[in-house]
């Protein structure tokens, strides 16, 4: 079916969707609710979801839930992933497709203490550097084959900011989103964060996935999810996040409001919502070109085999295609 008709007929599907009974969408996240997530509980906390015709339970993750599993055994119907998430799945022989990405730029980062000689990325060739287990089988392998990294940089992290803070050539992974706050209120200066999509790194983060057989036979709900969750995040982006705030905390007590102030300016100032294939193709966008790119560069580097039907891994029926991936990492 051709992509416009496909929308067309999943936009009529709303309208029924409406005039009946409120259909369920079971969302689960992939880590601890927070304001990465923003468009999510906006769209929940302010009825949109709703107006849709749908009654979303949005469900946090975890250290201990594998959620491309529990997609797949039927518990959860929709969930929130990134690029690598789905090629996983299909490297697996699992039939699963990311649908859309509402966030442009992966806010991975590399973490250096100021005044240590660290402006740029290339100024990390060559230096020890904290990377998790996880984490150096995805940007690390960017960084490698883009970038000229070695393995012999690699020391062991933790997921505790102790040994960063108390060594000033410290390198670590972090995030843009929170580097700044969480480690930078301990040090005399704020660390350089250096972000690893501002150097190329084209993977889609906070993208929603689903298995084939959802995505197929309840069309019109997964098309209502989209649509809702992309006004969510407008919001998020353009106007009064207070309900999406309100909600994650209630949810997750422990983030903090000063925290979700802190990552809601910098995904803003930084355009990780609203930049690359957001530009063109509206919240949510992605492209065929950057799926190609990102998956060419993660095959070169030996993550994916070069001859894996990656184009099994997304589909652009339910949002915008974006502009090319030459463009993609640009606000």
């Amino acid at each position: 079916m051709h992509k416009l008709t496909l929308i067309a007929t999943a936009l009529v599907g709303l309208s029924s969707l409406s005039a009946q009974a409120a259909e369920k969408i079971r969302f689960g996240l992939n880590w601890l609710p927070q304001a990465e997530m923003c468009g999510f509980y906006q769209a929940k906390a302010t009825g949109l979801y709703d107006k849709a015709g749908l009654d979303v339970d949005i469900i946090p993750g975890g250290p201990d839930r594998n959620i491309p599993l529990i997609v797949a055994s039927g518990e959860l119907d929709l969930a929130m992933g990134s690029s690598f998430t789905t090629l996983n799945m299909v490297n697996q022989k699992i039939p699963a497709k990311t649908i859309a990405a509402y966030l442009q730029k992966d806010p991975q980062t590399l973490v250096a203490h100021a005044d240590q000689g660290v402006k740029t990325l290339a100024d990390l060739k060559g230096r020890p550097i904290m990377v998790a287990k996880f984490s150096q089988a995805e940007f690390w392998q960017f960084l490698k084959q883009k970038h000229g990294f070695s393995d012999s940089q690699l020391r062991p992290y933790t997921y505790s900011a102790a040994p960063f803070l108390n060594n000033p050539k410290a390198v670590q992974q972090g995030y843009i989103t929170e580097d700044a706050m969480l480690l930078g209120k301990e040090l005399p200066k704020p660390p350089v964060s250096i972000l690893l999509a501002d150097y190329g790194y084209q993977n889609y983060a906070t993208t929603v996935f689903g298995m084939n057989s959802t995505l197929e036979k309840r069309k019109a709900a997964v098309a209502a999810f989209i649509d809702a969750s992309r006004q969510g995040w407008e919001q998020c982006v353009q106007g009064d996040y207070t309900p999406a705030l309100k909600a994650t905390l209630v949810a997750n007590p422990q983030h903090g409001e000063p925290l979700y102030h802190f990552k809601m300016k910098q995904m803003r100032e930084l355009g990780l919502i609203d930049s690359g294939d957001a530009k063109k193709g509206g919240l949510g966008a992605m492209s065929d070109a950057r799926w190609k790119a990102f998956f060419t560069t993660m095959a070169a580097a030996g993550v994916y085999p070069a001859k894996l039907d990656y184009k099994a891994a997304y589909t652009l029926d339910f949002v915008s295609a974006g502009p090319a991936a030459g463009k993609s990492g640009e606000k």
